[in-house]
């Protein structure tokens, strides 16, 4: 009778192991957080506790299913070959979930949701990925993980390692008992008797969107994410299909076309897109944001056509290259750049450009297979290319690519030779990015994430600038549209509000050059980086029918959207409202204004539809 008793006093100090280890992992999220945490309050940090229990006892119902299952062996074998199994087995588990534990912490400021599948997307690069962690990080996260380990293995070995040195050989009669003992793990595993196994909605219970993500368990997450197969089938849908499509269509049938007046003086312009790494308009003095961020931007906006309304439709550079050349929307949890077989079909600006006789060239610092951009460019007709590779090693920053300076350098240069014309020539910025590392002065200090990346920023902005000053000396620049536009927001500067609002999503989109017939124009009708292609090639009189998603930036119906995404959710405007939605918590982030209905209903209907055309391609 002792003997079974220690066998259940195992397996329950067992389970109750991983209970503490994830009571620990919450407390130091909240933690890592703090500016977060204060913000919801200590009634609402204790309360992730208790609703985050369901998961963390389902995460621990997991990973103790193989003890559960020895422990049942170790009836008739050895229980201490058997002990010294599961000793090893947790320790290797305490090693890996401290490694995730690290890097959620890590990834959520930028990503602003825990860890799930889209860390596997980076894996076969991780040079890249590491790229975008300082020495210091690096460093502080190496150690946490080693002290977190040592804590947990030290109170494994004090506590349940005790206990499981009195589990002797047992009778028969005690098997039963076991694999009843191994079959009640069913229930927390399901999260209790329920229907419905249990999901994330669940651990949902407040407004505040920090407090739900702390009530997560990161690593229940992660496996739910990496093991969830997809059949198939869209997850998005919220209309047959004829009515998600008359929704979009509705609305955006009125926006095609905008004023015969065209802004440009010519049908062929050349063509120079600046993609600005990582630029939110809230570094922006004439949108509104920082004053002294972007001070050549904010003057070179008077010589040209200034759009202050505009957004990007995604949060990473994977996702607002597609929706600049191929005016296609993202895809909340999946990347169609980094998936060959889809992308190919895709519409590309490039190519209608290569069709309309344009020389087409493409720049970038760093490496150009990163989140396969390269494999995406090529499909878009590219053949001219310069990447990092291009550069010395000398020129680089530590681990990111050449520096902005040294980068746009080389694109003057080779714009100073060119013979051939119409030209489309784009250029991939990347100093803005983290680690935020260049070789001149820091305008705002480097004390803090926040002023290095403001500096960054400033001296991007240097950079750009002189571009332009060299440009317009140059013969081809009377004829030469040249657009600044970012590739996505940023999360810093910190803004009020819901972490994924408009707010975060609104970047800078500038058009210069002779070829503009206006100057000194600003245009606030609310568009995104879907819209640019469709709104050149029109401006172009060429064909763009393929970009379906598309409409003329410059048509001032009040009717105007824009559509973005985040991991799990999806984000419209208009200039009457705006509608903010979470599909993992299915819960409204934001609505406000008179048009916040409608956009609830546009916004799932183009999240139903796109998903869908993304299914479907192959």
């Amino acid at each position: 009778m002792k003997n079974a008793l220690n066998r259940i006093l195992f397996c329950s100090s067992y389970f109750l192991f991983w209970i503490v280890y994830f009571v620990f992992a919450r407390l130091f999220f909240l933690c890592y957080y703090f500016d977060k945490t204060k913000e919801i309050g200590f009634l609402n940090s204790v309360k992730t506790f208790f609703y985050g229990f369901l998961l963390d006892a389902s995460f621990a119902g997991y990973l103790s299913l193989l003890p559960f299952l020895l422990i049942v062996f170790s009836i008739f074998y050895s229980p201490k070959n058997i002990s010294k199994i599961i000793r090893i087995y947790t320790f290797l588990l305490l090693a890996i979930l401290n490694l995730l534990l690290v890097t959620d912490a890590g990834l959520y400021l930028a990503w602003g949701t825990r860890l799930d599948a889209t860390l596997l997307t980076y894996l076969n690069t991780p040079e890249v990925m590491l790229a975008s962690v300082s020495g210091f990080q690096l460093l502080s996260s190496i150690v946490f993980w080693c002290l977190a380990s040592a804590l947990f293995v030290f109170i494994y070995q004090k506590k349940v390692q005790q206990i499981a040195k009195e589990v002797l050989k047992g009778g028969l009669i005690q098997l039963p008992i076991f694999i009843f003992v191994f079959a009640l793990l069913i229930i927390p595993v399901r999260g209790g008797f329920q229907t419905i196994p249990i999901n994330e909605s669940n651990v949902y219970f407040s407004d505040k969107m920090f407090a739900n993500h702390a009530a997560i368990n990161f690593s229940w997450n992660f496996l739910n994410a990496i093991t969830k197969k997809s059949d198939g089938k869209n997850p998005y849908v919220f209309f047959e299909d004829t009515e998600a499509q008359e929704i979009i269509e509705n609305t955006r049938n009125q926006l095609l076309t905008a004023s015969t007046d065209t802004v440009l003086n010519t049908t062929k312009p050349n063509v120079i897109l600046i993609v600005w790494e990582s630029l939110p308009a809230k570094l922006v003095g004439v949108l509104g944001g920082e004053s002294n961020v972007t001070p050549n931007f904010n003057r070179l906006s008077k010589e040209g056509i200034l759009f202050t309304n505009f957004y990007g439709n995604g949060d990473r550079t994977d996702k607002g290259i597609p929706a600049i050349l191929s005016g296609y929307y993202p895809q909340p949890t999946q990347s169609i750049m980094k998936m060959p077989a889809k992308s190919r079909s895709l519409p590309f600006l490039t190519q209608k450009m290569i069709d309309l006789g344009y020389n087409t060239s493409f720049y970038y610092g760093g490496d150009l297979n990163f989140g396969n951009m390269n494999t995406y460019l090529r499909n878009g007709g590219i053949t001219n290319f310069i990447d990092g590779t291009d550069f010395d090693k000398k020129d680089w920053n530590a681990k990111w690519g050449a520096h902005d300076h040294v980068f746009m350098k080389r694109f003057t240069e080779d714009l100073e030779k060119q013979k051939e014309q119409p030209f489309f020539k784009i250029a991939l910025t990347l100093t803005s990015h983290e680690p935020f590392e260049f070789p001149r002065d820091y305008k705002f200090g480097k004390d803090t994430e926040l002023n290095k990346f403001k500096s960054s920023h400033y001296y991007t902005d240097e950079v750009i600038a002189d571009f332009i000053k060299n440009a317009k000396q140059q013969s081809w620049w009377k004829n030469t549209l040249v657009v600044i536009m970012a590739d996505h927001g940023h999360r810093m500067p910190q803004h009020e509000g819901a972490f994924n609002s408009p707010k975060k999503f609104q970047i800078p989109m500038l058009w210069l050059g002779g070829a503009l017939a206006k100057k000194n124009v600003e245009i606030d009708n609310i568009s995104s980086q879907i819209d640019f292609s469709y709104t050149l090639l029109d401006l172009l009189k060429a064909d763009k029918s393929d970009f379906k998603y598309g409409k003329n930036i410059f048509n001032s119906s009040e009717n105007q959207y824009a559509h973005y995404i985040f991991n799990n959710g999806f984000g419209i405007l208009d200039k009457n409202g705006t509608f903010v939605y979470d599909f993992k918590g299915d819960q409204i982030i934001l609505s406000k204004g008179k048009s916040a209905q409608k956009l609830d209903s546009l916004g799932k209907a183009i999240s139903q539809n796109a998903y869908q055309d993304f299914l479907l391609r192959k």
